[in-house]
């Protein structure tokens, strides 16, 4: 299955501003805002915190599974999809990332 198709299986993140990314030692890493370029990583990272509770191995696992055909690609070309080399890297080296959700102002 397609990533564009894997995203309209994945619950809506329209009231999500951004999620902020945390390692261990409670250093923020990145933040990954909803806008165009990032939303696709918004929705998996988003899912993945909502079930796991954090970023761990097996979220990251189910993370590369979810980014479907982009995983391939980043995995040949190291830099080019930061939030998946991201979830590689935590394959590798374990760990864990605490992930903080920024809601959307409603007025």
């Amino acid at each position: 299955m397609k990533f564009s198709e894997i995203l309209r299986g994945l619950p809506s993140v329209d009231h999500v501003a951004a999620l902020e990314l945390w390692d261990e030692a409670g250093q923020r890493l990145a933040v990954i805002e909803n806008r165009t370029g990032q939303a696709g990583s918004l929705a998996v990272y988003a899912y993945l915190a909502s079930k796991y509770g954090v970023i761990n191995l097996a979220a990251a696992n189910e993370g590369l599974s979810l980014f479907a055909e982009h995983t391939e690609h980043a995995r040949l070309n190291p830099g080019s999809h930061p939030n998946i080399d991201r979830l590689l890297s935590l394959t590798k080296g374990g760990g864990s990332l605490r992930v903080n959700t920024l809601l959307r102002e409603t007025h």
